[in-house]
């Protein structure tokens, strides 16, 4: 018998970009799945999720195991 101590991870977690900065005052960005304003300004570059999505997305891809 061989004694594996080794820890395996069996939830990869997905490496994302820098979050860029909230804006304190608009223009802000429109949310890509439900158009209403995100926090972050309209230059930020990429997709711009509204909190509500953003929660939505991270539970959808957490893993359930």
């Amino acid at each position: 018998m061989t004694d594996t101590t080794e820890s395996t991870s069996y939830c990869a977690t997905p490496e994302s970009g820098p979050k860029p900065e909230p804006a304190t005052e608009g223009p802000f960005a429109a949310c890509v799945l439900c158009q209403e304003p995100t926090e972050y300004p309209e230059s930020t570059k990429g997709i711009t999720l509204c909190p509500v999505c953003e929660w939505q997305e991270a539970e959808r891809t957490a893993c359930s195991g």
